[in-house]
């Protein structure tokens, strides 16, 4: 398994797990894998996967509260508690029934989950692997440093950090914005690739190829075998 985290709202954790989502469907068709958003507040994720991926929304998102807002406020406002019980028993099938899951987490590490929880304490808790995603922009570096001291605050098993290009970008202001040395240097924390902009995330080939980029075998260690294409990415 595989928590799929952030620096904030919008960093591009949607990019990511669709990306490597699109890498197992295209070269190990066959194998068994599954995309879970425990908590969701508002339209969004858990219907682009399942209109992308063709799965049930109610199986990709246990959780669901109509507002989009941050889920104790969403929940306050439906007059409703959070059963953080009901997502942990959707994570439990999910690993009997498929090989590798993918759970995408919602806004960044620290974002709330109840009026006492938020993400890392989840992430800890779950026992879940986490990658973080940080969105390559002004602040890229101190958000990254961050966050990554709150992972190891909360005591999170952080395999790495994947920048997002949440708007196209030459390679000089990625270097710039995000520098890959820089950023492990104060981190002690592997950048495992860098996503590009993805004008079109309908677009699985193009998915893939983002995938295709990343470390892969430190992101799932486990299965780098199988994420492994059995014919290259590109001629």
């Amino acid at each position: 398994m595989l928590l799929i985290t952030s620096t904030d709202t919008d960093a591009g954790k949607t990019v990511l797990t669709a990306a490597l989502a699109a890498y197992a469907k295209k070269y190990h068709p066959h194998q068994n894998w599954g995309i879970l958003k425990p908590i969701q507040c508002g339209p969004g994720d858990r219907e682009f996967y399942s209109k992308l991926f063709g799965r049930s929304a109610q199986d990709i998102n246990p959780i669901y509260l109509q507002n989009p807002l941050a889920p104790p406020i969403a929940a306050a406002l439906a007059g409703v508690d959070i059963d953080l019980a009901v997502a942990w028993q959707a994570l439990e099938r999910m690993r009997k029934q498929h090989d590798f899951v993918l759970v995408e987490a919602l806004g960044g590490l620290g974002a709330p989950i109840t009026e006492e929880l938020v993400v890392a304490d989840l992430a800890r808790d779950w026992r879940l692997p986490a990658v973080l995603v940080v969105p390559v922009k002004l602040g890229a570096i101190g958000s990254a440093v961050a966050n990554v001291a709150l992972a190891k605050q909360y005591s999170v098993q952080l395999r790495g950090i994947v920048l997002n290009c949440t708007q196209p970008l030459f390679t000089t202001e990625i270097a710039n914005f995000a520098p890959a040395q820089l950023i492990q240097s104060l981190t002690s924390t592997p950048v495992l690739g860098c996503l590009p902009y993805l004008p079109d995330l309908d677009d699985l080939d193009l998915l893939a190829a983002a995938a295709a980029d990343l470390e892969l075998e430190i992101l799932l260690p486990n299965l780098a075998d199988l994420l492994r294409p059995t014919a290259p990415v590109r001629p």
